[in-house]
């Protein structure tokens, strides 16, 4: 269409052209027929391009669409960091708040109180714990060997998960600088995922959310000894240079008592690193097996019940302290001490050196935990505690091997190790100890 001045323009010539000579009109009707032409072709132009830039807009649009769509879908079978639903983060940001507002005093108490390293008590701990178990929600601590609070709706879902139904559950979880995770388990009848949110206090003691992250559970499986095991999609090689462990484990069902009581007690401060008392086999009769320089610091630790002085001893330890309390747990003489451990006549000490990258090569299963799952009294009056190593690292198993350590107790409550016997050929699969310091043959 023409617009408003070119039409008057066309109109005023078609009427001056009354005004001229017969040869004349026809110059100017064509010239006018011409001008036409060229305003129509132009309209039809620009119209042409309008039309071009539009569909090459929405073309552009589509692509974008299509790539967003081909990134999801790619997350979705990769299965991790998926795209998080808007109300859902808003529900669990919320929901931690929450939490975090419902222990804010015990939080403030203890750093009152002051904290070493920014690392709250157990008795703190476990306050807050049966704060958040005032919600009815399950709630568990980073503590060894703590109990989950409001454990059977766990158990519950779990259940219906083996079956086939679909269900929620949301855990929350104390850590041990006062802050805390939620984590939503949701199975939709196949598959299950994992929404999980960190908070932790700011300078200015309000709750500020860390993170907040959506993954789908690679595999999982609730343990007949209470542990709910789970792997996380990870990213994986040759995507990352360096392994991302997504191995998990939750305690669900609750430890007995002196179950739990003995795993503190006589086995919790071992663990499986830097000595060998829990991870070979020996007893009364074969205690060349172990490795006393390195058992030391050990021993100190759950005799003293504090850290070990390592700048102390940098230069071996005496030759009566080291005996004295190798004595108190372990039945030999201070004669077989100095046969079997790196001692120095000359300087009347025995050796030691921190463990490290120059003497120690950290596997998975060192880093489990030794738990306390039968009690046998036995006739002789020493007691047989069988013992299972749960790494959560990689493994993710609830007893990577099963052994049996026999202890004998003095009416006074103090004990010693007669003997440690790992059990089912287990010694094959867990890696060879590494002396620290290795003796003189």
């Amino acid at each position: 269409m023409l617009s408003k001045r070119t039409a008057g323009l066309l109109t005023i010539g078609l009427i001056k052209i009354n005004g001229v000579t017969k040869k004349m009109k026809k110059a100017i009707l064509l010239f006018i027929l011409v001008l036409c032409c060229n305003i129509l072709g132009g309209c039809e132009k620009n119209n042409l391009k309008n039309d071009m830039q539009h569909k090459e807009s929405i073309r552009q649009k589509e692509a974008a669409i299509k790539n967003k769509n081909k990134e999801d879908d790619e997350k979705w079978e990769k299965g991790y960091n998926l795209p998080v639903d808007k109300k859902e983060a808003e529900e669990a940001g919320d929901d931690c708040r929450k939490i975090m507002e419902s222990i804010h005093d015990l939080y403030n108490q203890a750093k009152e109180r002051g904290l070493s390293n920014d690392i709250l008590d157990d008795k703190t701990i476990i306050k807050m714990q049966n704060k958040v178990k005032n919600t009815g929600y399950p709630v568990t601590t980073m503590l060894r060997y703590s109990d989950m609070k409001n454990y059977k709706s766990v158990i519950d879902f779990l259940t219906k998960c083996k079956k086939g139904e679909e269900d929620t559950i949301v855990i929350y979880k104390i850590r041990n600088d006062g802050g805390i995770g939620r984590y939503k388990f949701i199975f939709d009848g196949e598959e299950m995922y994992l929404l999980s949110s960190a908070a932790n206090w700011n300078d200015n003691g309000k709750a500020d959310i860390l993170y907040t992250s959506y993954d789908r559970i690679k595999k999982w499986k609730y343990t007949d000894k209470g542990w709910f095991c789970y792997e996380l999609c990870v990213p994986e090689y040759p995507e990352v240079t360096e392994m991302v462990d997504g191995s998990n484990l939750i305690r669900v069902k609750p430890y007995m008592k002196r179950q739990r009581e003995l795993s503190k007690k006589c086995v919790s401060v071992l663990g499986y690193q830097g000595n060998n008392l829990l991870c070979s086999n020996w007893d009364t009769a074969h205690l060349d097996k172990l490795d006393y320089n390195g058992l030391y610091e050990y021993l100190y630790v759950m005799k003293y019940n504090k850290q070990f002085p390592n700048e102390k001893y940098s230069g071996g330890i005496p030759k009566d302290e080291f005996e004295e309390l190798i004595m108190e747990y372990i039945p030999i003489t201070a004669d077989k001490i100095r046969k079997y451990a790196v001692y120095n006549e000359k300087k009347q000490v025995y050796g030691w050196a921190i463990l490290g990258c120059l003497n120690y090569t950290l596997t998975f299963f060192r880093t489990s935990m030794p738990e306390v799952t039968d009690i046998k009294e036995n006739e002789d009056g020493t007691v047989t505690l069988t013992v299972d190593a749960v790494c959560e690292m990689v493994l993710c198993d609830d007893a990577v091997i099963t052994h049996e350590l026999t202890v004998k107790f003095a009416e006074d409550g103090s004990f010693q190790y007669i003997s440690n016997k790992i059990l089912n050929d287990g010694i094959q699969e867990i890696p060879d100890y590494e002396y620290r310091i290795v003796r003189e043959q």
